[in-house]
């Protein structure tokens, strides 16, 4: 299963103008193709990811009061209300997004972006059959106690530094003024640099930067349990645990942490799949070894028996068939059934007629109601016999005969 990453293009590009992609596969180790394209040139996937760049969000950290967590349009309210006075625009103009483990009476970082142009940008891509199933930051802050993190991106006429730490996400321009914001660079912070403006961010900040390329940083991006595709953008709960679930599913099924795991598991399933084999080659041994000595003993009691078909009911034919040649009683004999049948039936219920065959006893005219066919099939039942109504005809057998 390939895995589809978009990039939006940033205003004033329209929507439907080219997005950046890079289609990898689903465990993250290959990535197969990349390019730009407009929406309906995208390549097709199983699984779409719109990443929105960090230029367009902003990142608020609040604390939740009781009670804001009971519904989505209640929360939309209370993130409306905590950041009217540090937002710039009009909060029914903008998208909200919380951190995954938002839980209220603690700090939390909640991602803002314009929501018209996020909206535009979906529905560009939904309406070319890009369904997309996530929606990612470019950038996160990082958790209070990590080291900071640091990015050289960009082109060198528009290069950026983005600084992400506990503080939140700042973007600066990689020049001279920029470093001296960020002063130096803390030990034990992560520096990457694009390979555009490696060598710039290198002169700037003192030190030597590792590369990394726009499509890597963007699947590292992906890797985040971040979802900004919440309140309108996810239209359902259930889709919110669909989208939950699945998130669920790849990290289980593709992410490296797991690869034991899933080896584990493998291997325990396939111990299960042998010994359950095992198991079923025994019962199956010892149930044709059982079949096997009924079938001789059925041989050895009647040598005329050649052809053993149902050893326990060809057992019962031969014994009735001796005791008729000897003079016996059996249970298909006439006597016993008409006895059988005679304390079974309704008390003023007379056959009209009786005809026996073959151990067969059929009787007319007794006018039976259904639910008093069921309570004389029942007791004839505990007595080894079998009975079925049909209409005004009473067929009654013994039961190894049936």
């Amino acid at each position: 299963m390939a895995l589809l990453l978009v990039t939006a293009p940033l205003p004033p590009a329209p929507v439907g103008g080219d997005y950046g992609w890079a289609v990898w596969s689903s465990d993250g180790r290959k990535l197969r193709s990349q390019g730009s394209a407009p929406p309906a040139l995208l390549p097709s996937s199983d699984e779409v990811i719109l990443g929105v760049p960090a230029a367009m969000l902003s990142w608020h950290a609040v604390t939740l009061p009781q009670g804001s967590l009971s519904g989505a349009v209640k929360l939309r309210s209370v993130l409306a209300g905590l950041l009217e006075d540090r937002l710039l625009d009009d909060p029914e103009q903008l998208h909200f997004a919380l951190e995954p483990t938002a839980r209220v009476g603690i700090p939390v970082w909640v991602a803002a972006c314009s929501r018209p142009w996020l909206r535009s940008v979906v529905q560009a891509l939904e309406g070319a059959g890009r369904r997309v199933t996530r929606i990612i930051p470019e950038f996160v802050p990082q958790p209070a106690g990590a080291a900071p993190m640091l990015f050289a991106i960009g082109e060198p006429g528009t290069a950026q530094l983005v600084v992400c730490d506990s503080e939140g996400v700042t973007l600066l321009p990689l020049d001279a003024a920029g470093a001296a914001l960020v002063g130096p660079v803390p030990e034990g912070a992560a520096v990457l640099a694009e390979p555009a403006v490696a060598e710039l961010a290198e002169s700037l900040l003192g030190r030597r930067v590792p590369i990394v390329k726009p499509a890597a940083r963007w699947w590292q991006a992906s890797q985040a349990p971040w979802d900004l595709a919440q309140f309108d953008l996810a239209s359902t709960g259930r889709a919110r645990a669909g989208k939950k679930l699945a998130a669920i599913w790849r990290t289980l099924w593709h992410g490296p942490e797991w690869r034991f795991a899933r080896w584990g598991a493998l291997a325990l399933l396939v111990a299960q799949l042998i010994g359950l084999n095992a198991w079923a080659w025994k019962e199956r041994s010892a149930l044709d070894n059982k079949r096997a000595a009924v079938n001789n003993i059925l041989r050895q009691t009647f040598p005329s028996v050649q052809l053993v078909v149902d050893a326990p009911v060809q057992m019962a034919r031969e014994v009735a068939t001796l005791q008729q040649a000897t003079g016996g009683v059996s249970a298909i004999d006439l006597e016993p059934m008409l006895s059988a049948v005679a304390t079974s039936l309704p008390p003023g219920r007379v056959p009209t007629a009786i005809d026996y065959t073959a151990g067969q006893l059929r009787l007319r005219g007794l006018g039976l109601q259904p639910s008093e066919a069921s309570r004389i099939a029942a007791t004839l039942s505990a007595r080894g016999y079998g009975a079925r109504s049909e209409g005004d005809l009473l067929l009654v057998q013994a039961e190894a005969q049936r």
